[in-house]
Parts: structure tokens; C-alpha cells; sequence
């Protein structure tokens, strides 16, 4: 947890330092985050995913850290902490994919 919060005031003092937050607004940081994606699909294009990662690991590195950067801007504009977020959407997986109907399978929930 430590090291999320001091990544999490490295992000914000980047941003604070350069006078940016006045252009993320959630719109703009969800459009920032998509075309962050993008960048990382674009390192598995015409590749497969083993010879994407030997070839592209380190740009792969990089463009996750990017969706990461973004993800965490976005909840800070938002005021959602990340963590909770996530925790409760598992809770709500784990309801929409049971183990006794998921395991093993590649269906989605609606399907199952």
C-alpha cells in the first residue's frame, strides 16, 4: 500500500508541477486512457503474444505505465480510490461468474 500512495504523489506532483491539471477533466482523461491502450495493443499488432513480449517488452512496460498513470489521474479527478474500486468489483464478479460455472470456461456471465 505504501508504495501505491508514493506513486500515486509522484504522479500528482508531476502533474501539479507542469500546472496540468486544469486540462483533465474526466472526459479528456478517459479519452487519454483509450489511446494509452491503444499504444499497448498496437505493441502485440501482427505478433504473437510470446514474440510481442520478447520483441516490444520494454515499449509494453512502458505503455502499461501510461494506462496506469491515467487510470490513477482519472480517480484522483473523480475522488475514487482505486483500491476500493476494485475490490468491490470483484465482489460483483464473483457473483456473475460462480466457480461452479466459470471454472475452466470462457463464457460470459450472460451466457453461462
Amino acid at each position: 500500500m505504501e508504495k501505491f500512495d508514493k506513486i500515486n504523489e509522484i504522479i500528482k506532483k508531476f502533474r501539479d508541477d507542469r500546472e496540468w491539471s486544469q486540462f483533465h477533466n474526466p472526459k479528456d482523461l478517459a479519452i487519454s486512457l483509450s489511446i494509452e491502450a491503444a499504444e499497448l495493443l498496437e505493441c502485440f499488432q501482427w505478433k504473437s503474444s510470446s514474440e510481442a513480449e520478447k520483441i516490444n517488452y520494454q515499449d509494453i512496460k512502458y505503455e502499461m505505465a501510461d494506462v496506469g498513470v491515467y487510470l490513477l489521474l482519472m480517480c484522483d479527478k473523480m475522488g475514487i480510490n482505486l483500491l476500493d474500486a476494485i475490490e468491490e468489483k470483484m465482489k460483483l464478479n464473483e457473483k456473475k461468474y460462480p466457480v461452479e460455472k466459470a471454472k475452466g470456461c470462457s463464457k460470459k456471465y450472460n451466457e453461462l
